[in-house]
């Protein structure tokens, strides 16, 4: 692993240079686009959040396939992503030549609209110590697995047009998760024996530097805590960034933060977010999976299924062949969730199953530990299985993967056949006039009935 850091650190030292709203203009393939073009990306640009960087620019963007480029799409605002009232109204804002407070409040008006906190996330998910204090900085909403956003956190190298963590971005902090100590942490996992997993997630834990990272995950490997089995890192640096691994100041030291973790005896899962095939096609892609690995990580790999960018699939087979011969480990097609673009991203529930099963159906047994499509949502990750029919009738079958009640766990149950259905909200009963979980979240959850 030295030699290998030794390696890339003499022939390819990378330093990164972001693109927001302010100097997106100055990248020569932007300059050479219309000025409506840009005006475009600018309006939609202040309402959801943008930001790229020179790797993606330079080495992942196929600028001879733009405005259809997938990569493009995934990281450059695109017109269609807001509606057309939102996207005249902040329009007419800009050419008005309003002020920065004005153009603010009318993009905060517009967000409030989006749904920027879906299924309960604020309401519900929030947990609290025994002595009343509620900890904003984490969620818990499954049994075992708890979330962690630490506040050194709630940025990227890039964002991802779709995100669905858009508003930690926008600078609206009453909308922002986000924990600036690991002892509350620590006490709450002392006080929640059920929790088994620990997710850090943001924004993207791997912009922080490495010797502040290691500051949470030594405070959770000091207690020693019999319940914690697993260390989960939510990222795109794998695919946004690799020079993390690779060649940045702290790259040795993370990789033995990672190593720390392993030889504790505490599982360390990388769950590494590859929205397309060509994320996976360059060498410092290839390099920065095998240094992870070689601390003795695991990654699995995720992402959404998205409109204009990988509703095809052929590239979810590739994609996920490609993930498996590089050592990594297929673990999730999710549904856009229903905030920010969902109109722009989403693809219909019925059609995301047919893609999903016509790629699973391409690739080995071991790409087969991918699970989808599935939609993060109030009750839990529902499964869509497929479509059947059941006494003449066609239905939707569908099963809870995680349940804000264990019990719902596995369950399988019925929707009516919806082929514009694109969220678990659009479907209706198939039998009887509620799914079987609705009255107890009802009861237990209030805020969301």
């Amino acid at each position: 692993m030295t030699e290998q850091q030794t390696l890339w650190s003499v022939d390819e030292t990378t330093s990164i240079k972001s693109y927001t709203l302010i100097n997106f203009r100055t990248i020569p393939q932007i300059q050479q686009m219309s000025e409506e073009t840009q005006f475009q990306m600018e309006v939609v640009g202040n309402v959801l959040p943008f930001k790229t960087n020179n790797y993606v620019v330079e080495q992942l963007i196929d600028w001879d396939n733009v405005p259809n480029d997938p990569m493009y799409v995934l990281t450059f605002p695109q017109k269609g992503m807001l509606i057309p009232e939102h996207y005249d109204k902040m329009a007419s804002t800009l050419r008005s030549g309003a002020d920065k407070k004005e153009i603010a409040r009318v993009a905060n008006d517009i967000r409030l609209q989006l749904n920027p906190h879906p299924a309960g996330q604020m309401e519900l998910n929030v947990p609290q110590l025994k002595d009343g204090t509620k900890l904003y900085g984490m969620q818990h909403k499954y049994d075992e697995t708890c979330l962690f956003f630490p506040s050194q956190s709630q940025t990227c190298h890039a964002y991802c047009t779709f995100c669905f963590r858009w508003p930690q971005f926008v600078g609206m902090d009453e909308m922002k998760f986000a924990m600036r100590e690991g002892e509350q942490l620590v006490q709450y996992l002392k006080e929640h024996p059920e929790i088994s997993d620990v997710l850090f997630t943001g924004g993207d834990p791997m912009i922080m530097k490495a010797s502040m990272f290691s500051v949470y995950t030594d405070a959770l490997l000091d207690a020693k805590l019999p319940n914690l089995k697993t260390i989960r890192i939510g990222t795109k640096a794998v695919s946004y960034w690799p020079y993390k691994f690779l060649t940045d100041s702290d790259a040795d030291e993370t990789l033995k933060n990672f190593e720390k973790i392993v030889k504790s005896g505490t599982h360390l899962a990388i769950m590494a977010h590859f929205n397309h095939l060509v994320e996976l096609s360059t060498d410092p892609i290839k390099e920065a999976i095998k240094c992870i690995r070689n601390t003795g990580a695991q990654i699995r790999t995720q992402s959404p299924l998205l409109a204009h960018i990988n509703d095809d699939a052929d590239m979810w087979a590739k994609m996920w062949q490609k993930q498996v011969s590089l050592g990594c480990i297929p673990y999730y097609m999710f549904v856009v969730r229903d905030t920010g673009a969902q109109q722009y991203f989403g693809v219909p529930l019925v059609k995301a199953e047919k893609i999903f099963r016509a790629a699973f159906r391409k690739v080995s047994g071991l790409a087969r530990t991918v699970r989808g499509p599935s939609m993060s949502a109030t009750p839990g990750k529902v499964h869509v299985l497929g479509v059947s029919e059941i006494n003449g009738q066609k239905v939707m079958a569908l099963q809870l993967l995680q349940g804000r009640e264990s019990e719902w766990v596995g369950v399988p149950f019925f929707a009516k056949y919806d082929e514009n259905a694109i969220w678990l909200d659009d479907l209706e009963p198939a039998f009887g006039e509620k799914f079987f979980f609705e009255d107890e979240l009802k009861t237990k959850y209030t805020k969301t009935a």
